[in-house]
């Protein structure tokens, strides 16, 4: 049996509650297991040249956390009539009314949208990503320009893991699910990614730029939206 027949045999024979994905990566430097709430699946991140075989043994190890955090995992929030929901850290509730316009508007504590209730939940999530772009391309022009710096893009997705990424072209992208949390918990996520549009790293110049760029507390608002987050993430997801 080839090398490539014996890991997906021993893939096939792990008894998991949920399904894994492996990822080797270039950057790795050890075994790294996560468990992806929005997906219901294990992430499993190993330096390239690890056996298969010595990484699906060490996940079979890892079991009793494996059950742990599929226990701890809540049910997602979806975007329908009646919910609460987070918009820049203050609940609005959502709110159907035939009479309303497509177009989801705020007044008063409330998210209002009409048009065919099927569609509800489609035009609120465009409604928070509009909303997330605008905010977070105007938190970034502003503390670019205190940084003496120019973005080349700014753009908006829905990543598993990261909140904010910038690459080496200069191009910025934020998880839109950033309009949903407090405002200083988003600007810190905006000055750790115009940051890396000097220091494409975590060093000492970095970490200092990171500070005046974000004028506060950066280690409040890390620890902020680490626990904010896993709430975050759900909003907007069914089961």
């Amino acid at each position: 049996m080839s090398s490539n027949a014996r890991s997906e045999a021993a893939f096939a024979d792990l008894d998991l509650p949920v399904p894994l994905e492996i990822r080797p990566m270039r950057s790795a430097r050890r075994l790294r297991l996560r468990f992806d709430e929005r997906r219901g699946i294990l992430k499993l991140t190993c330096p390239l040249r690890t056996s298969r075989h010595s990484a699906l043994a060490w996940v079979v190890q890892q079991r009793a956390w494996i059950d742990e955090q599929i226990a701890r995992a809540e049910p997602g929030e979806p975007l329908e009539p009646g919910a609460l929901i987070p918009l820049e850290g203050d609940e609005v509730r959502l709110v159907w009314a035939p009479d309303e316009p497509r177009t989801p508007r705020l007044a008063g504590g409330e998210l209002r949208c009409g048009g065919p209730q099927a569609n509800f939940p489609r035009r609120i999530e465009s409604f928070l990503r509009r909303r997330a772009l605008d905010l977070l391309s105007r938190d970034t022009a502003e503390l670019a320009l205190a940084a003496g710096v120019t973005p080349r893009a700014v753009a908006v997705g829905d990543a598993d893991t990261r909140w904010g990424s910038c690459s080496s072209a200069g191009r910025i992208r934020y998880s839109w699910r950033l309009v949903l949390a407090p405002p200083a918990a988003r600007r810190f996520v905006v000055a750790h990614e115009v940051a890396h549009l000097l220091e494409l790293n975590h060093g000492p110049r970095f970490k200092a730029l990171e500070r005046r760029l974000f004028g506060g507390d950066v280690a409040a608002a890390r620890a902020l939206l680490r626990r904010l987050g896993p709430r975050l993430k759900r909003i907007g997801r069914r089961g």
